[in-house]
Parts: structure tokens; C-alpha cells; sequence
């Protein structure tokens, strides 16, 4: 039974990064073996178990045969006679297929250190094409490593086209796609990952309302202000299909099985963002279009009074996506924001409102504080 430091903490640590998660690989064990030793089992599809002590995880060295269409067509064989190299050669990128013995020896059949420091993404083998997911992970890669200068190996990129024309992509179930995307979403350089998609033609297949270039190049620009801004995952999504328009949007978001809050924020960037624009554009702050009652339905619409950091995230959002717009626009937006949000319903009770007219004294005062605002302006 021997042990192996495995996949990116080998490379991160080769690459000078931190290293945040470990994960092992054991030859020459059973299950048995490693309950034997404490050790506590957790995978459902292969053997992989979690370190009595350090909870990190430990997989039995195993190798995978395709036998369907996607993400889970494969099956798994892990055995005491499947060797390290053979575990290795089922790895996507050969800088994620070098491990590290417990004596510090670095095993690397597939040349990963080599392509290190030629900053490539390159396969493993020709296995890469039974797995649709890797070239999302390739792209993934890509997006993370860009600022180092990685790029994806010429023979990469063609296997990646391959694939899309074969139309595996179109197999890879949607919870799959967003697990990558979200990620690649919060990496250094998230254009990349959308840019080796469309390298690839996967895009197309995966977020088709990207495809025309001038929408992707609206989408890229948005989404390079939000990293810049280093924003939060819902304000970025939204920034990534603020151009599609507003029923394709709400559509993809929904196709993608985005999260709620994220799928709720893109909704929001599409529907309010003209409107946005128009109250923090550059235009006369007294026109109709920037008036007090246009913000104030701007803030029902959306829901302020309940959900203030959603509508701080649209903000961010509509800072990013809204082309013709003012910083300052924005600054008297959110002031215009805390005026009506400052309105206390318990003063109106105690001038006499109540039931209906209530709510219109809350409303009308809401209005009034707005356009003092935008009057000061």
C-alpha cells in the first residue's frame, strides 16, 4: 500500500501558489484496507475516503472506461493491481496528472512539469474526448492560470473542437455546466473561459444567445469591470447576460439551473437596466425620465424596501452593464435610495394615517425626499 500527494496541490505547489486542498491517491489497497485504518468511506461511484484524522481525501487508484454518452458515461474499475500511472493517464491535463510521493519524489509520467513551464494546458491522452466536461474544466483552467500566460495547447484545442463536433457537449446535464461556469465566474481572468469555449464552438452549444460577436464583446466587457470591481458571482452572471435581452436571459438562467439569487439579479439587470439608465444617464436631470416618480418605481419594482443588498448588487451590476451612463448618476441614485428608505411609517401613523391612506402618505413621502434629492443635483 503506498500513498501519493495527487493532481493541484503537486502543480500549485510546482507553480510557487498556495496550496488549499490535498488530495491522495493509494496503490495497492482495498476498501477493506482502509476502514481497516480508520479511514471513513464517502464515495457513492468509487472508492474514496476521508482521513481520520486530517479529513482530507484519500481515492483508491482506479481507472475509467467509457460506456455512454456525457458526463456519467464511464466505468469504474479500482483494484489493487491498477497502478499510479495508470491512475494518472485517466486525468484531464497533464499538469493536473503529476503526484508526489511520501519521500518527496515527483512522479510525472505525462511530461506536466514540462508543460508548466512551457505555460501549457495539454491532455493527457486520447481519453480526453470520453469526458465533455473536460473541456469546460480545460477553459476553467485557462481562465485561471491566464494571467500567468497559460494557453491551451494547439493539440488540445483541436481534440476540444472535435468533441463539440461530435455533439457530446450537448449531453452534459445543466447542474454539471453551471458547477463550472460559477467557478470559472470567480477566476482571475473569467473572459478566458468564455473565450476558449467559443475557440472551441462549445459555446454555441451551451450559451448560444453569446454566439453573435458584438453581444459576446458587450458580455466580456461587463464582465472584466465586475472582476476588476471583484464583485460577487450573482453581479457577474448578471453582467454576462445583460446583453442577450431580457426574455432570452431570464430563459438561459433558468436552461443553466442558476441558483436563485442569481437567476433573480439577472432577471432584475435586464428588465430595470433601461430604466436605470435613463435616471443616471447624461441627460437633463429634470426630464421626465429622470423625475422622482421614475426612480421610485425603479425602487417598487425592485423590491428595495425588503431586499436592499439585491438592489446594491443590481447597482453594481447596471455600473458594469449600462454603457452611456454617469458615475455620479449612480451616486444620486443610491442617495435617492437611503431618502426613501428613511421613511418611518410609525411618524405617518402618529400624524393620523392608517389603512389606505397610509400607504399613500408613505408613497408620497418616499416621492418627496427623492426629489429633493434629485433637485439637490
Amino acid at each position: 500500500m503506498e500513498t501519493y500527494l495527487v493532481g493541484g496541490a503537486v502543480r500549485d505547489e510546482l507553480l510557487g501558489l498556495p496550496v488549499k486542498d490535498r488530495d491522495w491517491v493509494v496503490v495497492g489497497a482495498t476498501p477493506e484496507d482502509m476502514l481497516a485504518r480508520g479511514f471513513k468511506q464517502v464515495g457513492a461511484d468509487f472508492p474514496v475516503f476521508l482521513h481520520p484524522k486530517t479529513r482530507e481525501e484519500y481515492a483508491l487508484a482506479r481507472t475509467e472506461r467509457k460506456q455512454g454518452r456525457g458526463y456519467h458515461g464511464f466505468e469504474v474499475y479500482s483494484a489493487p493491481d491498477v497502478t499510479l500511472e495508470d491512475d494518472l493517464r485517466r486525468r484531464d491535463l497533464t499538469i493536473n496528472a503529476m503526484a508526489k510521493s511520501d519521500t518527496g519524489e515527483l512522479v510525472d509520467p505525462f511530461h506536466g512539469r514540462d508543460h508548466l513551464a512551457a505555460r501549457q494546458l495539454h491532455h493527457v491522452s486520447s481519453a480526453f474526448a470520453e469526458d465533455p466536461l473536460r473541456i469546460l474544466r480545460t477553459a476553467r483552467f485557462a481562465a485561471r492560470f491566464a494571467p500567468q500566460g497559460f494557453t491551451v495547447a494547439g493539440e488540445t484545442m483541436a481534440l476540444m473542437q472535435d468533441m463539440v463536433r461530435s455533439g457530446e457537449v450537448g449531453h452534459l446535464v445543466p447542474e454539471r455546466v453551471w458547477q463550472e461556469i460559477q467557478r470559472a465566474l470567480m477566476e482571475q481572468s473569467p473572459t478566458t473561459f468564455f473565450d476558449v469555449l467559443q475557440a472551441c464552438g462549445a459555446l454555441t452549444v451551451l450559451i448560444p444567445e453569446l454566439e453573435e460577436p458584438s453581444i459576446l464583446a458587450g458580455a466580456m466587457t461587463a464582465l472584466q469591470c465586475c472582476q476588476a470591481h471583484d464583485w460577487p458571482l450573482e453581479v457577474r452572471f448578471a453582467a454576462l447576460l445583460s446583453a442577450v435581452g431580457a426574455a432570452a436571459a431570464i430563459d438561459r438562467a433558468a436552461a443553466l439551473k442558476a441558483p436563485n439569487d442569481c437567476k433573480d439579479l439577472a432577471r432584475l439587470c435586464v428588465t430595470l437596466g433601461p430604466a436605470i439608465a435613463r435616471v443616471t444617464g447624461n441627460g437633463d436631470s429634470e426630464t421626465s425620465d429622470q423625475c422622482a416618480e421614475a426612480v421610485l418605481d425603479i425602487l417598487e419594482q425592485a423590491d428595495v424596501w425588503r431586499r436592499p443588498e439585491r438592489f446594491e448588487r443590481l447597482l453594481q451590476a447596471c455600473r458594469c452593464t449600462l454603457a452611456d451612463t454617469r458615475p455620479a448618476g449612480f451616486d444620486i441614485l443610491e442617495q435617492a435610495v437611503a431618502a426613501a428608505r428613511a421613511v418611518n411609517p410609525r411618524e405617518l401613523m402618529a400624524q393620523g394615517h392608517k389603512g389606505k391612506a397610509l400607504g399613500e402618505a408613505i408613497r408620497n413621502e418616499r416621492l418627496r425626499r427623492i426629489a429633493d434629492i434629485l433637485t439637490a443635483h
